[in-house]
């Protein structure tokens, strides 16, 4: 953690088209990266060993992906600005509030929008879609837009060909 902490200027301060460059720096310290993946240098990425991202997808301008614990995004899924993946909450039930780390799917395909919020332990189905500022709390099924908070059936997505 503090050799990572020590590296994170080289990711933020680089320049914006330099994707591969943050890439590689990830992958330095455990992340697994596919291919063509692009992470904007205001992404914050807590701990990359935890951290897996599939070919051509992208994290968006001040996301967070607080990876406490794994989280796995698939291939050419967007996770767009301001999105916060929170893979680790307390036991509130314990007076000691011990932490608690819940792996975090993104399948692929999928769409977080803006400002989005998903929770701890949680599983978005591939090709759905969640709206801005909307809070995913449990699973998503697959091909669906889901709105709100918390999150729900909106609709399902259909792809034009």
């Amino acid at each position: 953690r503090i050799m990572w902490s020590i590296a994170k200027p080289a990711f933020y301060l680089s320049p914006r088209n330099m994707f591969r460059w943050r890439s590689f720096l990830l992958r330095l310290f455990g992340a697994k990266v596919g291919k063509n993946v692009n992470i904007y240098p205001s992404a914050i990425i807590y701990m990359p060993w935890n951290f897996k991202i599939g070919d051509f997808s992208s994290i968006g301008e001040w996301a967070l992906i607080y990876s406490i614990g794994k989280i796995d995004i698939g291939k050419a899924v967007t996770i767009s600005h301001k999105a916060q993946l929170c893979s680790a909450t307390h036991d509130y039930e314990n007076p000691k509030l011990p932490l608690i780390k819940k792996k975090i799917v993104i399948n692929d395909f999928a769409w977080i929008c803006t400002d989005a919020f998903i929770g701890p332990g949680c599983d978005v189905g591939e090709g759905s879609i969640i709206g801005a500022k909307s809070v995913v709390l449990k699973n998503i099924d697959k091909w669906g837009v889901f709105v709100g908070n918390p999150a729900k059936f909106l609709k399902n997505r259909e792809i034009k060909k």
